[in-house]
């Protein structure tokens, strides 16, 4: 069973653990040690998780669990006409058996029941980019390295869209 729950001071390593292997496949052909990667995820993982609580106030952080074991993470903001998905990672043994496709269509349900969009900005080079297309997420926005995907109740994209005036 998956649940959610929220994060907790002692699941910093974890989280740690889980952003590192968000970066495994990139950092590989840089020759460098386990030992490098390991510094260089963490320095990484610290200033994102500053720069997530400084610029998302009031998100939902929560560890994503299948029968009480820490598996993932799952940072949502929600804001007046949006629901974004500020991040949503599950360590590579767990992926591909359905469990973001489960927290994606219960964050699809939310948002359609309250009239919101859901969106999510992915790198263009994610394997996830697939799911959230098979979900029926449009992109709505080039920003380089990452895509803006929304999805909507109705089917339909928000062209146009500026970013967080969803606040």
């Amino acid at each position: 069973m998956i649940s959610l729950r929220p994060i907790t001071p002692e699941d910093t390593a974890f989280l740690a653990r889980v952003y590192a292997s968000s970066r495994a496949e990139e950092l590989a052909p840089t020759g460098w040690s386990d030992e490098q990667k390991e510094i260089f995820c963490r320095k990484q993982f610290d200033a994102q998780t500053a720069y997530y609580s400084v610029n998302y106030p009031g998100a939902s952080f929560q560890v994503i669990e299948r029968d009480g074991v820490p598996i993932g993470r799952l940072y949502v903001v929600r804001w007046e006409k949006e629901i974004r998905i500020v991040d949503i990672t599950v360590l590579p043994e767990f992926r591909g058996g359905g469990i973001g496709t489960e927290l994606l269509r219960d964050l699809r349900d939310e948002a359609r029941s309250a009239g919101k969009s859901l969106t999510i900005h992915v790198e263009r080079f994610n394997r996830a980019l697939q799911l959230y297309q098979r979900l029926g997420f449009k992109q709505i926005e080039d920003k380089g390295v990452y895509l803006l995907m929304e999805w909507r109740g109705n089917g339909t994209s928000h062209e146009g869209h500026k970013g967080h005036e969803g606040k």
